[in-house]
């Protein structure tokens, strides 16, 4: 895959290389990230957690676009408050209830020693994201809880280095739906390596009102794409995550860049029910050039352009990773393209 030089028509500062990228195929691609999924399915169960546990000191923010989300400690990511550094993300089924996984996520980190010092020990700075999968198993009130967001957790710091990621019907994908709750849904991911050895990787939970751009779709059952009953409540969410120095600030505008990659591979993105919400980390082990002015400024819109193609990438993974499933709610079948 090539990247084309900036329309603006500078030259790239000497030594800089920002074409021909190498795409490889997950956020663990990026040196100490890890990946745990905790699900639950049948007995009125359909959902799960996902935590992405990055290495201690790494740099993080978020940009919340969609107009329903289900959000926690969010606000402590802003680049104008007192910490940078975030020790987990979780992302959840169960709606706003799931939110309580992140509970048990920040007590794995504490037991752990990772978190913000203060006298007496560390606080854990464990935001977290949710999508709305209530009732799908079955049984409304079968959704994640504070037991398996630390279950999660505890998967990702198992994992080894470069670790394959499950994909599909896992984790917070469990009980994922695209297209007003015609299609399965779920967990993708991607990387992207760029030539002077910055990775960014992405990693989504699709549970989309919209559907795949770039093809028409088909239910297996019924050879139709329109749903049944009301309009279902959505969200997608993605990590975004580099090995690239960044301060809070550029994680913030690497978060808010990353959002193009959904609107790219989703049609429609950011309604009124998506709780559309994007993390980025930096966990700081590679520097940009920042020579000059030009070069800084070429060398993080390189970045951000990779992190939407990642997200991008890891959006239509999600979807074609998905599996069909049937529960006492009704059977949800993979996505088709044709």
């Amino acid at each position: 895959m090539l990247f084309r030089r900036p329309p603006w028509g500078q030259q790239l500062p000497a030594g800089r290389v920002e074409h021909n990228r190498h795409m490889t195929s997950k956020i663990t691609d990026v040196p100490g990230v890890r990946v745990g999924h905790v699900q639950r399915t049948g007995e009125g169960w359909l959902s799960g957690v996902t935590v992405v546990l990055p290495p201690p000191g790494t740099v993080g923010s978020v940009d919340v676009r969609g107009g329903g989300p289900g959000t926690h400690e969010t606000d402590a990511l802003d680049p104008t408050t007192l910490v940078p550094t975030v020790d987990a993300v979780v992302l959840t089924g169960g709606s706003a209830f799931g939110l309580v996984t992140a509970h048990g996520a920040q007590r794995w980190c504490e037991e752990q020693g990772r978190g913000f010092a203060v006298p007496g020990g560390v606080v854990p700075i464990v935001p977290a994201a949710a999508i709305f999968d209530l009732g799908r198993g079955g049984d409304f009130a079968a959704r994640p809880d504070e037991a398996m967001g630390y279950e999660a957790a505890g998967a990702a710091a198992a994992s080894s280095e470069h670790a394959a990621v499950g994909r599909g019907n896992v984790g917070a994908g469990t009980g994922a739906l695209i297209g007003r709750g015609a299609f399965k849904g779920g967990v993708g991911t991607a990387s992207i390596t760029l030539d002077n050895g910055v990775v960014v990787g992405a990693l989504a939970v699709v549970n989309a009102l919209g559907m795949p751009l770039g093809s028409p779709s088909r239910r297996p059952d019924s050879g139709t794409s329109e749903p049944a009953g009301p309009p279902m409540l959505n969200t997608t969410l993605a990590v975004v995550a580099t090995n690239a120095v960044l301060n809070p600030a550029e994680c913030k505008r690497t978060a808010s860049a990353a959002h193009a990659g959904l609107a790219r591979a989703l049609s429609p993105s950011h309604t009124l029910a998506d709780g559309d919400t994007v993390f980025a980390l930096a966990t700081g082990a590679v520097g940009l050039d920042r020579s000059s002015e030009q070069a800084r400024q070429v060398s993080l819109i390189t970045l951000q352009s990779a992190a939407a193609d990642a997200v991008r990438l890891a959006v239509l993974d999600g979807v074609a990773a998905a599996e069909s499933i049937t529960t006492p709610a009704g059977t949800f079948p993979a996505y088709v393209a044709v």
